[in-house]
């Protein structure tokens, strides 16, 4: 299902089940409002995202269900004023901005992304900026908002990851991406780590990511391996409350 230049919208009470691809395509559309969504595609899926959005304006998803192989959400390139809330999120990927920066055709600025009130259970990926990680195009990642969500045995809870790279061509050591991520909030987040790395901020080395706020953060790790753990590279930015795993900010 595509909506490609859409202006001034409501989709609600839909039921979109086992897609061949992606479920629900929004392009170059504005004041799109999606309510009481329903996706499922089998967790092992491929390419199967619940809702794809790019060069997209003031979109809103809410009351959801989404449960996919691939990203619950995805934000791509010359997304602005995106609003998510109220969604269930997992199996999945998780919400995604990106990838950004390495692709053929032309990407623009991503801007003003909101994600609140939303529950991630079992999903490889909770809260996602991904960008690729050598020669790519020089783009801007801000104003964005994670904020009172709850993480239920996720893989990867809060991740960015500036150091993407689906093929084995990159170096992901020492990550030169171009994209500037910048203005990044992660307020009340809480729930269970499936992994021991619960919080992962992996920067450009060229443009690390500017004004990164950490507040009250609480996902703890469970098994074998010991405590959670936070990992930080190029990030500049500060953190308050109470954080479980320990802030590197």
């Amino acid at each position: 299902m595509t909506f490609d230049s859409v202006t001034n919208a409501s989709v609600h009470d839909l039921v979109s089940l086992n897609s061949k691809n992606t479920h629900i395509k929004v392009h170059g559309s504005q004041r799109i409002r999606f309510r009481n969504i329903r996706i499922s595609a089998p967790e092992d899926s491929p390419n199967t995202d619940g809702i794809k959005i790019g060069n997209s304006y003031r979109i809103g998803i809410s009351r959801s269900i989404i449960q996919t192989g691939d990203d619950c959400v995805a934000i791509l390139s010359g997304s602005r004023q995106i609003h998510v809330t109220n969604v269930f999120c997992g199996p999945g990927h998780g919400i995604s901005i990106g990838s950004l920066g390495g692709h053929a055709y032309p990407e623009y600025d991503v801007e003003g992304i909101y994600v609140r009130n939303s529950v991630f259970k079992g999903s490889d990926n909770g809260v996602r900026i991904k960008t690729y990680s050598r020669d790519s195009k020089p783009l801007t990642a801000s104003n964005i908002v994670y904020e009172d969500i709850h993480m239920i045995d996720v893989k990867n809870p809060i991740i960015i990851d500036q150091q993407y790279c689906p093929s084995s061509q990159c170096n992901k050591e020492g990550s030169s991406s171009n994209v500037q991520i910048s203005d990044v909030t992660f307020r009340n987040i809480w729930g269970t780590s499936s992994t021991k790395e619960a919080v992962t901020l992996k920067c450009s080395k060229t443009k690390p990511c500017k004004n990164i706020k950490m507040e009250n953060i609480k996902l703890p790790y469970n098994g074998p391996k010991g405590p959670a753990t936070t990992v930080c590279f190029n990030v500049i930015g500060n953190s308050i409350g109470s954080h479980i795993p320990p802030s590197c900010l």
